[in-house]
């Protein structure tokens, strides 16, 4: 009996010790460990030794905007944006045009009518040359065009007289207007510059998106690894107590009941830790994949802390939502196109086009003198596509374009209410999870003392079985709600930065370096 009591009281000291270890919680531990000093071929925020990482959240999210294949989209969108820009700048800017027909053969019978109207045909052989350099520039306040121009055209009749003739065009001034037609360059100046700030804004949100999504499974990676922790915990506590217990049988302390619920508590621990590890590994090379490492790399993440902020008014996230954010760009936008389409609706009932072309040009057989003999000449052409009776189609095209105006602005009506509301609760949320996380966070300090406590009464015979393992339960699910909330404080904040593009921890507005990343582009 002596030797049997010493063992337990052995195995009790060792259990104990074991179990008061378990009960710190895991931010604790890895202070504990650094501490102590490094891991070998381990390096601060995506360092890389040894095939280790040990990545802090930011240096997570720093990985996923430079190498992430979310940030090569978000950049990619942002190029197309930029070249639409800069083609409808390019549309204002003269155009230098060269036209040519180098050369053109012609070889067989053409249909030739005689002048007492019969036909007959006659032999074609000729060579032809022609060339035409133009400057054309678009005039945005009237919508029309105007080209000055210069050509030649050369014909060598081929045959045994052969000969060549040239009609030379020195200049040539060309308007073109339409009269009654929309404006289309008056309305791309008003839509493609808020388009363009639109998309420098979206590429922003884009890119604290990606943060986003990095902030969700580096989280999730986190809450694997300390499941792992939580269940190799567990199975080595539990059968550490099934041995205590056995000898607690042996002098009848305890039930066979009570001992099997143990032994069953050890075998469900060690189903437990399998599980765990499988999703650690998911958790793992879901990670890797979205920060572009390789299969090679080994992760450690390191649990951040939470980012003092005071508390968010709804005012002040709402005023700069709608400075910053692309969703007033959007808005206006959308309005501006449902005008147009009206307009174009509009102009589209009637169609009157100004054609005037001035200019001098000359025929000769001598280049030289189809050039000094260049005549005037002019040609004035109004040309006139007017309804007389269409049924009114096109006052129906108008009254269509009219309407669905007027769904488009009652639409983005309720869709600018619904961000104002969006906004508010996302404040509420943020200024509430503060609240939360240091509820949680005392809980999983306040669940690590009880279970402490539990253990230490079980062990004196005080506390069964069922509440030792209700109290073990109560530690895991305090750890883990302590991450979730944690969790919920970051993604909240980059939520809030997302949808402001302001930064109320340092007070600073969020803008990526849209000319650097553009740089090759121009």
């Amino acid at each position: 009996m002596t030797i049997t009591m010493r063992r337990i009281f052995r195995e009790t000291v060792m259990t104990v010790a074991v179990l008061l270890m378990a009960a710190v919680p895991g931010h604790q531990r890895l202070a504990a460990q650094e501490a102590g000093g490094q891991v070998p071929g381990v390096e601060q925020a995506g360092g890389k030794q040894g095939g280790v990482m040990q990545l802090t959240l930011e240096g997570a999210m720093d990985l996923a905007c430079s190498q992430s294949v979310d940030a090569a989209v978000a950049l990619n969108q942002l190029k197309s944006a930029y070249w639409q820009f800069r083609t409808y700048k390019a549309e204002r800017l003269p155009e230098l045009v060269f036209n040519g027909t180098l050369p053109t053969f012609n070889n067989n019978y053409n249909a030739y009518q005689n002048p007492d109207g019969s036909y007959g045909y006659v032999r074609s052989n000729w060579l032809g040359l022609s060339g035409e350099l133009s400057v054309t520039q678009n005039i945005p306040f009237t919508g029309g065009t105007v080209s000055l121009s210069t050509g030649l055209d050369m014909t060598r009749q081929l045959g045994s007289n052969g000969y060549n003739e040239f009609m030379a065009a020195p200049i040539a001034l060309t308007f073109n207007q339409p009269l009654f037609s929309v404006n289309t360059f008056r309305w791309d100046k008003k839509i493609e510059p808020v388009r363009y700030a639109e998309s420098r804004a979206a590429y922003d949100e884009n890119m604290e998106a990606v943060k986003m999504n990095t902030i969700s499974y580096f989280f999730n990676y986190i809450l694997a690894t300390e499941n792992l922790k939580i269940a190799g915990q567990n199975l080595e506590n539990a059968d550490r107590l099934y041995e205590v217990a056995k000898a607690r049988r042996e002098i009848g302390q305890i039930s066979e009941t009570e001992l099997m619920q143990l032994r069953l508590s050890a075998l469900q621990a060690k189903a437990n830790v399998t599980s765990c590890r499988s999703n650690l590994n998911s958790t793992m090379f879901t990670l890797r994949a979205f920060l572009g490492l390789s299969e090679q790399d080994t992760i450690v993440a390191v649990l951040p802390e939470a980012v003092p902020l005071p508390a968010l008014r709804y005012e002040d996230v709402l005023d700069k939502a709608l400075a910053n954010s692309s969703f007033a760009q959007n808005i206006q936008r959308r309005k501006l196109e449902a005008d147009y389409n009206v307009a174009i609706a509009k102009g589209q009932r009637y169609q009157v086009d100004l054609n005037v072309t001035v200019g001098y040009s000359g025929v000769n057989r001598e280049l030289a003198i189809a050039y000094n003999e260049s005549r005037d000449q002019e040609v004035v052409s109004v040309g006139l596509s007017i309804p007389i009776l269409d049924w009114g189609k096109r006052k129906g095209q108008v009254r269509m374009a009219e309407s669905n105006r007027d769904v488009v602005h009652s639409q983005l009506q309720q869709e600018e209410l619904n961000f104002n509301q969006d906004i508010f609760l996302l404040t509420e949320q943020f200024n509430n999870q503060a609240g939360q996380l240091d509820l949680a966070r005392e809980s999983d300090r306040v669940a690590s003392a009880r279970y402490q406590a539990s253990v230490e009464s079980f062990l004196i015979g005080r506390m069964s079985v069922l509440e030792l393992n209700d109290a073990r339960d109560a530690k895991d699910l305090a750890r883990q709600d302590y991450i979730q909330q944690l969790f919920y404080y970051w993604y909240y904040y980059y939520e809030i930065r997302s949808v402001t593009l302001w930064d109320f921890a340092t007070g600073t507005p969020v803008h990526s370096d849209i000319d650097a990343l553009l740089a090759d582009e121009k």
